[in-house]
């Protein structure tokens, strides 16, 4: 539930760009998956932009575009 909060509590201003910092971090399968719906939902219905850094494949899977931060190397996957 804090990370459904903290959705919310970010488009109270209705900004264009949300920025997720492991939205998934700590969650159950389940748990993740509703997450990770949610902000599929917010990308394609609401036209938010997000940024997520994720260490979870399952939600990497789900970008748009991914990029790799390896020792301090910023490349395009």
């Amino acid at each position: 539930q804090e990370q459904r909060v903290a959705i919310a509590r970010a488009l109270v201003g209705d900004p264009d760009l949300l920025v997720a910092d492991e939205p998934t971090g700590g969650l159950d399968a389940k748990s993740a998956a509703e997450i990770l719906d949610l902000m599929g939902r917010l990308n394609t219905e609401m036209h938010k932009t997000i940024v997520m850094v994720t260490h979870d494949p399952r939600a990497a899977e789900r970008a748009h575009a991914t990029m790799h931060l390896d020792k301090g190397v910023l490349t395009r996957s």
